[in-house]
């Protein structure tokens, strides 16, 4: 029988010398992508880094705290001339205004609750920047990101992270069986972000206590509302607050000031029962309020899916998963009925309130940590 000469697998599944190996780090200048490059080149990995800069980061180089501006570039060098590998920084600018920051703007403005998050892992950096690092003749693309790859049965399959806390898979869900055979997470088996910072410090990266990255990078502060007005000056034009009876209850200073499930600051005082914002009208420049109870959500209209399951999503009528329809929520158990191959209804087992259009849905699996992917949120 003949001896078997093929080398083992090294850390990032490919059988050959990790020095052989090539791995594009898409790097933000946080600690969580500093780790993952600082990590791969220790263990001999040929390692490129390379951030976006995504907007203009001569505005950006006075706030901190947002990825991909001007002082995380700085940092993203800063940790490649430490640990001894090249490093690029790639102008996006365009490509992200154009894929990311309009329909951001746009849906919003449509009475939508967008998660620009997501859009720009699926329009830019697990496209476009993946592209870039086959250019490069990259074996992989390695991230920060806080969710597991694992080699399944059928193929890799994406995963939770360890850290129920940390995961990140909502914004991850429309990663493509194609893409997710490129990708790879080092971070997502970690138990905790102390482990990462951990690291950092024992790589002696000057980023090893840099805080966490809490708004959207292109939204200075969390305030939706300056961007989208200097973006689309007319979501600023007053009108009524009506009640979904019909009833003019006041005045607005533009829908772009108001959210979904909102209670306070709608300037209606005086009533016996609390109203919330249960629709906005940009066309009618109506801000809609009714009772608590009209934000119920129990049936969930899904489009634009991207199915991650070993069988055909509509080998089935029914899928018994979990779905996730906030960021900030746990999975809920729920009823996923296919009507198309991107187009499904969910029904949740339990109603969930705030469930807003332009929101992602994403599936689980109910026994174990994958994830069959997700879709979008609409009005039906």
């Amino acid at each position: 029988m003949p001896l078997d000469h093929t080398p083992p697998l090294n850390s990032l599944g490919f059988a050959k010398a990790p020095a052989d190996t090539r791995v594009v780090v898409a790097m933000s200048g946080g600690v969580d992508s500093s780790v993952v490059a600082a990590m791969l080149a220790e263990e001999g990995y040929d390692v490129v880094g390379v951030t976006l800069q995504l907007y203009d980061h001569g505005a950006a180089l006075a706030k901190k705290g947002a990825c991909c501006a001007g002082l995380d570039i700085h940092d993203a060098r800063r940790v490649a001339e430490t640990m001894g590998f090249p490093h690029y920084v790639l102008d996006y600018e365009n490509v992200f205004k154009d894929a990311v920051i309009d329909e951001f703007a746009d849906s919003y403005l449509g009475g939508a609750t967008p998660v620009p998050c997501i859009r720009c892992n699926e329009r830019v950096k697990f496209k476009d920047l993946l592209e870039t690092a086959k250019d490069l003749e990259a074996d992989c693309m390695a991230t920060g990101h806080y969710i597991q790859r694992k080699m399944g049965a059928q193929g890799p399959e994406l995963h939770s992270a360890a850290d129920a806390n940390r995961d990140q898979s909502y914004f991850l869900f429309s990663t493509t069986p194609r893409q997710l055979d490129y990708l790879r997470f080092p971070l997502g088996h970690l138990a905790s972000k102390a482990d990462t910072r951990a690291l950092a410090a024992k790589y002696g990266l000057s980023v090893a206590m840099k805080p966490d990255s809490q708004d959207i990078c292109f939204v200075p502060n969390g305030d939706y509302a300056a961007v989208i007005r200097k973006l689309r000056p007319e979501a600023s034009d007053p009108g009524d607050i009506v009640h979904v009876d019909g009833r003019v209850l006041g005045t607005h200073e533009g829908v772009i000031n108001y959210t979904i499930g909102q209670r306070r600051g709608l300037g209606i005082g005086g009533l016996a029962d609390p109203l919330y914002v249960v629709k906005l009208d940009p066309e009618a420049k109506q801000v809609v309020v009714g009772p608590k109870a009209m934000l119920s959500t129990r049936t969930v209209p899904v489009r634009e899916i991207n199915w991650l399951g070993d069988d055909d999503l509509m080998s089935r009528p029914e899928w018994h998963i979990a779905v996730r329809v906030r960021s900030t929520r746990p999975p809920t158990d729920a009823i996923l009925r296919p009507i198309s191959a991107t187009e499904a209804e969910v029904e949740l087992l339990t109603p969930e309130e705030g469930v807003s259009p332009g929101q992602a849905c994403v599936f689980y699996d109910t026994d174990s940590s994958r994830i069959y992917g997700g879709g979008w949120i609409h009005k039906g």
